[in-house]
């Protein structure tokens, strides 16, 4: 798995957003990014049959 930098993605999530975020308020979603990577590191690296459906298909 390659490893994400949270910066430049919150950096271009600013840009993209239009948002204007103070350098304590960067700094906690950082930490916040960082701990939800975290937390889906176990379920990511889980091993999936490559033969298994991802989703369902919701049919009306």
């Amino acid at each position: 798995m390659t490893q994400t930098d949270w910066t430049l993605y919150l950096a271009q999530m600013e840009r993209i957003l239009a948002l204007e975020l103070d350098d304590a308020r960067r700094a906690e979603l950082l930490i916040q990014l960082e701990r939800i990577a975290a937390l889906a590191e176990p379920l990511m690296a889980f091993p999936l049959d490559e033969r298994l459906e991802v989703a369902g298909v919701f049919h009306p």
